[in-house]
């Protein structure tokens, strides 16, 4: 399956990431090969960091990890959703999710 997933010119591909239970939608992150292949090893949501250049564990400082229920993929393969259940908030600013605002 990961070689049908369509990553951009940059590599990346955009992660929307689900609230399993609540269906809530917590955040947009961006993966890379790597961060999807750490993801499914460890089912835990991994990252990269378009600021820092760099893979980013959810939660490794803050302790607020997303273990993953499921992946899918959507219909032209250049999109994941990612369901999974969240130990805490989503959102850098202590917000559950990054959705917390209107426009």
């Amino acid at each position: 399956m990961n070689d049908e997933i369509k990553f951009d010119s940059n590599g990346l591909i955009p992660a929307i990431v689900q609230d399993s239970r609540t269906k809530d939608v917590l955040m947009m992150a961006w993966m890379n090969a790597e961060s999807l292949r750490l993801t499914i090893e460890t089912g835990e949501t991994v990252f990269w960091s378009r600021s820092r250049q760099e893979i980013w564990h959810k939660g490794a400082t803050s302790g607020n990890v997303q273990k993953v229920v499921e992946i899918r993929v959507d219909c032209d393969a250049d999109t994941l959703l990612v369901l999974v259940e969240p130990a805490g908030p989503a959102c850098h600013t202590g917000e559950r999710t990054c959705f917390y605002r209107s426009i």
